[in-house]
């Protein structure tokens, strides 16, 4: 990938193997965001497990205490009575095979998707073309069922899914530079809790390896593991 000059200018006086306490990390993350919008802050962690394995594969939800400063449009798949809760809960988009077939031509202009469970037998047969993008309704994620107004809400207000990817690192949108630097501390703190909770039985060693925290343009800092750790064994 190529870099800006500003951006090989910033990390050439960085320590590359540097750990920070999490809120030094968060205030160097803001420090170093100079783009021209409020750039997303990401939080990446390298787990300690197979990725290959179907028992390691990590995935889940968590709701982040101040969300995640981004406008998420959310589709809904219903049909009969859900498709006035979804609407008033919020959603962006509601239908059933009408929403299928648009996806299936290529249209994607949502964030998120839910399910009820009685029409997965259509929304099924797009896993090919939704997972991929992370979108896929399922009930691992909650995202499959007849709850939908709390659902689209909890979505809306900043719920995330989560899932290790094929080196078993684990990514998340936890804010925005613009938040207060608590807020982000915070929301990095909940979701590092979330995976320690969600760690497999068959998972040997260490667990935690390594966490980076950065903006989108920015360079990454890396995080005392130590120190979430014990946070997470405290209860965030």
């Amino acid at each position: 990938m190529r870099r800006s000059r500003r951006y090989r200018t910033i990390s050439e006086k960085l320590d590359a193997v540097k750990t920070y306490p999490l809120a030094e990390a968060v205030e160097l993350v803001k420090q170093n965001a100079n783009a021209k919008f409020d750039e997303s802050v990401d939080v990446a962690v390298k787990l300690g497990v197979d990725p290959k394995k179907q028992d390691q594969m990590v995935r889940g939800t968590v709701s982040l205490p101040h969300g995640t400063g981004k406008q998420v449009r959310v589709l809904v798949f219903c049909k009969g009575d859900k498709e006035a809760e979804a609407n008033e809960a919020g959603a962006d988009h509601v239908g059933f095979e009408d929403l299928a077939e648009k996806i299936k031509e290529g249209w994607l202009d949502f964030d998120a998707a839910v399910a009820t469970p009685d029409t997965m037998s259509v929304v099924g047969r797009l896993g090919k073309i939704l997972a991929p993008k992370g979108k896929m309704p399922s009930p691992k994620t909650k995202t499959v069922t007849f709850d939908i107004a709390p659902t689209v809400k909890a979505l809306k207000a900043g719920r995330i899914n989560y899932r290790t990817d094929k080196t078993g690192n684990v990514h998340a949108l936890v804010g925005k530079v613009s938040f207060e630097p608590t807020q982000l501390v915070e929301n990095v703190r909940a979701f590092v809790a979330e995976l320690v909770r969600a760690k497999p039985a068959t998972a040997k060693g260490t667990y935690l390896r390594n966490i980076g925290l950065s903006s989108t343009m920015g360079p990454g800092f890396r995080v005392d593991v130590r120190e979430l750790t014990e946070v997470a064994r405290k209860g965030a």
